[in-house]
């Protein structure tokens, strides 16, 4: 089967990327923000971005957020504190989780599923990885919020 330059079958029906979603990059290396920021938008993703975790939750309380890729080990306050406060705020509790870890650990996992996170991916992140649960999550997302319509319009 042919395949285009980002790895994905040709004929595949993939989500407009004018609608791609927002998404906010937290992690308190700038470089590592800076990088995922411009391939997130050479995709075609709106992204926001925050240095720590203090920051991703004044960004969330301000904007709307589709998707938090949410780096571990951060000073002050690391990605599993920032977690408990998203899934604490009824306004944020349902926003995916993608939790990047430099430590691919069962006990980070189980504590990340514990908090709700929704995918982990491990450090150094392959890119067509990246872009793929990015839209797993858009999509279930997608899913959700449609049947919630639904119910509310039988109702």
């Amino acid at each position: 089967m042919a395949m285009d330059e980002n790895g994905y079958r040709t004929g595949d029906t993939r989500m407009d990327v004018t609608n791609a979603g927002r998404v906010l990059v937290v992690d308190d290396d700038k470089h590592a923000v800076e990088i995922l920021y411009r391939l997130l938008q050479k995709e075609g993703f709106e992204v926001l971005r925050a240095q720590s975790g203090k920051e991703a939750l004044a960004t969330v309380a301000a904007e709307n957020v589709d998707v938090i890729l949410l780096d571990v080990m951060m000073p002050e306050m690391d990605g599993f504190a920032v977690c408990e406060a998203l899934r604490a705020a009824e306004r944020t509790r349902e926003i995916p989780i993608i939790l990047l870890t430099a430590k691919d650990d069962m006990e980070t996992r189980v504590l990340g599923m514990k908090l709700g996170v929704s995918e982990f991916l491990t450090k150094p992140i392959n890119k067509r990885e990246l872009f793929t649960r990015i839209r797993a999550q858009l999509h279930q997302r997608g899913l959700e919020h449609g049947i919630v319509s639904l119910v509310d319009r039988v109702d």
